[in-house]
Order: C-alpha cells, then sequence, then structure tokens
C-alpha cells in the first residue's frame, strides 16, 4: 500500500518536497498539505496532486489517513510538531533546524527516548550528497591517511532582509557544521568565530570565518558569506596526511563566447541538491516501511549537536573568545555502533 504523507508548511522547502513526493517517490502518496495560508495550502496541493489541504497542523499530524510527516513549516515550530508527531506515533522528516535552541532539542529527544525508539530523521541532506559521500569513503578507505583539516565555504547571492552574521551562525553554517561532522565521524570541542575588520555583526549579510576543533585533533574551518553576489557556491575539501579530496559542483554545461568560456552558478542551493534532497526522500520512505532508521540520516541527537555548535559560535562571534563545547551524554537511542 501507498505511504500516505502529509508534508506541513507549504513554503518553498514545503512546495520542493511534494514535488518529490509526488513525482519522485513511487509508494508515496502526497496525501494533505497544510499551511497557515488556507490559499498556499490549495495550491501546493492542488498543483501537486495532493488528496486534501488543510491548516491545522495538529489535527492534521493526528489525522487517521496519515501515516508519516514531513515538516517544512518555520523553524520555531519544528520541535514542538516534531513531538506531536512522536506522541502519534508517525514517522517525521524534519527540516533543520530541530530547533534553534539546544534544550529544546533535549525535550525532543526525550520523548522519542520515552517511546523507545526513533521517529525523527533530520533534513541534514548533505550526508545523501553524492560528493559527501565520496569525501567520506576516501577517508574510510584508507587513501587519504589520517584526516588533519577540514576546509569549507558556503556562499549564497544575497542575504534576505535582516538577515545578520549571528543568523550565518544559526542558520547557514549548522549543514557545514553537521556534514563536516558526518564526514569526519567526530565531534567539536571548541569553536572560534572571526569577522573581516570594519564589519558589523548585526548587519545584514556580514560574513564569518568559524574555526572549529574536534575531539580528533583535527581543524575544520566553514566561510559563510551570504552576500557573495556571484551565486551559490559550496565548496569543501578535506585533507590528509596521504593526500586531498576536493569536492565538484555538479556543472552540466559550459558556455563559450565574446572570447569568454564559463559556467553559470545556479541562484540558490536546490539545483546543486536537487539529487541529495531526493535520496534523502527515499530514504525517509524506506525509514517509514520498514521502521530501520537510514544508516547515515541525521537524527534528534545530530540536530541537538549542530545546535549546540551553533549557540556556542554565537557566544564566540559576540565576546571574541574561543568558546567549548560540552554535551550532554548521548541516550543509547543513537548508538549507532
Amino acid at each position: 500500500m501507498s505511504v500516505r504523507i502529509a508534508i506541513i508548511g507549504a513554503g518553498i522547502m514545503g512546495a520542493d518536497h511534494a514535488r518529490i513526493v509526488s513525482g519522485d517517490l513511487p509508494g508515496a502518496s502526497l496525501h494533505v498539505v497544510c499551511d497557515a495560508s488556507a490559499e498556499r495550502a490549495r495550491t501546493v496541493a492542488d498543483d501537486f496532486g495532493a488528496a486534501d489541504f488543510a491548516t491545522d497542523p495538529l489535527q492534521t499530524i493526528r489525522r487517521s489517513d496519515i501515516d508519516a510527516v514531513l515538516i517544512a513549516s518555520p523553524d520555531e515550530t519544528h520541535a514542538p510538531l516534531s513531538v506531536a508527531a512522536i506522541e502519534a506515533g508517525k514517522p517525521v522528516l524534519c527540516e533543520k533546524p530541530l530547533s534553534q535552541n539546544s534544550r529544546e532539542c533535549l525535550k525532543v529527544i526525550e520523548a522519542e527516548v520515552s517511546r523507545g525508539r526513533q521517529f525523527v530523521q533530520l533534513g541534514f541532506m548533505r550526508r545523501f550528497d553524492p560528493s559527501y559521500r565520496e569525501m567520506k569513503a576516501a577517508l574510510a578507505d584508507g587513501s587519504l591517511g589520517r584526516a588533519t583539516m577540514m576546509h569549507n565555504f558556503h556562499r549564497n547571492v544575497e542575504a534576505p532582509a535582516n538577515f545578520t552574521g549571528q543568523m550565518a551562525i544559526t542558520n547557514s553554517a549548522p549543514h557545514e557544521f553537521d556534514v563536516a561532522r558526518f564526514v569526519l565521524d567526530a565531534d567539536y570541542t571548541a569553536i572560534s568565530v572571526f569577522q573581516p575588520a570594519g564589519v558589523d555583526a548585526s548587519k545584514t549579510g556580514a560574513p564569518v570565518f568559524m574555526v572549529l576543533e574536534t575531539d580528533k585533533g583535527q581543524l575544520v574551518n566553514i566561510e559563510i558569506n551570504n552576500n557573495a553576489a556571484y551565486g551559490y557556491d559550496v565548496r569543501g575539501e578535506l585533507v590528509g596526511e596521504k593526500g586531498s579530496i576536493v569536492l565538484n559542483n555538479p556543472v552540466h554545461t559550459r558556455h563559450n563566447g565574446r572570447l569568454m568560456a564559463f559556467e553559470r552558478y545556479a541562484p540558490d542551493w536546490r539545483p546543486r541538491f536537487a539529487e541529495a534532497y531526493r535520496l534523502q526522500n527515499k530514504a525517509f520512505l524506506d525509514f517509514v516501511r520498514t521502521g530501520v532508521f537510514p544508516a547515515i540520516a541525521s537524527d534528534c541527537w545530530d540536530g541537538y549537536c549542530a545546535t549546540l555548535v551553533a549557540e556556542a559560535g554565537v557566544e564566540a562571534l559576540m565576546t571574541g573568545r574561543r568558546i567549548g563545547i560540552d554535551r550532554t551524554d548521548m541516550p543509547s537511542l543513537y548508538n549507532r555502533q
């Protein structure tokens, strides 16, 4: 039987997920689209053939004709809606962040632990991106030797209004926090954050440069520049004692003309990570069907770790100090060994 999925949130991400569920996931049915705006919910439902639309997320989660929930609503709703889905016994694919407050992340973890199983797959989709997976495989097979450093940068065309340097840490950087932790199979112990001279952290699009230390002695640096102007650009290099491996962006064409050869950048993240989203959602569907949590997917513990790093990063930015990162003990539910 088809897995009946409800999508909560009909904005850019919700609509993208609706397209994937309706067109790229055989065995899944886009059953309900829910949004605070009835008009927006109806539009996305109609565009992608959903059976129904709604405006109340809690009622949608509790519907008997819903098997699983995909949360793409505003960030502050992620944790409470995830808890509601856990209480209803419904598997969840929740867009990042689980919460921007680490204590709230722990409440979701407590809800899962009390049920004795995992329900929430978190939307750190870069773990499914083929380039990052090849990077992790190169480290695992020993060809790079011991990892020493990982370099990352994340650039956008233009920051939204009021998107500050602090928000670059809490909203943009968590993807890098998670995927570097995934590739290195390490946890962070400290973070330092820098900005170019004369940059005001409270201004829109203020760039940040972070240096993280891991419990395996590696260094990870992350540049976030949300006003890069030229295009959406994510790059990374993993450096080992025997060599390095560099991410390649998937580029389908090169243009020639006027004595130039050039490639175009995408305007946002969706073309770059389209395959990662598809593979992530496919893994979620398998999770709903089998009850077996996907081996490489992010879970609530990973979400807590990313939020903890973001909180420490904001403190490091505001104080100019290196900030240590201390985690609570990980519940055995999340032990993948």
